[in-house]
């Protein structure tokens, strides 16, 4: 049997998928979770196999950062996130966080329930689209941040500005500054707060 929690802060899609799920011999809805925190405190007492894990929530941890939390967990159950949301960002911050799959909220019924059994053994489970996107990623290897620009990135996580950090790496502040650019170019964000967000969303930082 497989024990699944749904982490939705929409009641309507829980419910959907809850009618979906339970009519099923081999799988069990044991809980229902409005936000990402609820869902990590209700799998660190209970024992859950496969979280379906939206990604967006309101206040509190996205669910990027509840997959991450999960899967540290002494007894982890596997993530599956079902979302409308397809950015790069976001795919790449699920799956390094350790998702077991990604799939959208179009997805048909046979599908979904296909995934849930994969994804609670532990397999990759990607619908179509999310599977396009990842590969054209893979393809377009300038848009991975170079072990530089990794190191400027934390140190502006850090606070540090584009003097200090210089100092620390050995550069001059208009070096610094190029880096800077590359860095928003790739991450697709205008700001340093942005890219130090969207890195984070990544797990390159």
């Amino acid at each position: 049997m497989i024990r699944l929690l749904l982490a939705d802060d929409h009641a309507i899609v829980r419910a959907g998928l809850r009618a979906l799920l339970d009519g099923e011999g081999d799988i069990t809805v044991v809980g229902e979770a409005p936000t990402a925190d609820a869902a990590v405190a209700f799998c660190a007492t209970e024992e859950v196999d496969l979280v379906l894990m939206d990604l967006r929530f309101g206040p509190g941890r996205s669910g990027v950062d509840a997959t991450r939390a999960l899967r540290a967990l002494p007894r982890p159950p596997e993530v599956l996130v079902v979302t409308n949301y397809d950015t790069d960002a976001d795919i790449l911050g699920a799956v390094e966080a350790g998702a077991a799959g990604y799939l959208l909220k179009d997805t048909p019924p046979a599908e979904l329930l296909t995934a849930v059994r994969a994804a609670s053994a532990g397999e990759s489970v990607l619908s179509p689209t999310v599977a396009s996107k990842l590969m054209s990623r893979v393809r377009r290897p300038e848009t991975s941040l170079t072990p530089r620009e990794i190191e400027v990135l934390r140190l502006v996580a850090a606070g540090h500005s584009n003097r200090e950090i210089g100092k620390e790496l050995f550069l001059s502040e208009t070096t610094v500054k190029s880096h800077l650019v590359h860095i928003f170019g790739k991450l697709g964000v205008r700001s340093r707060t942005s890219a130090v967000a969207r890195a984070r969303e990544l797990g390159s930082i």
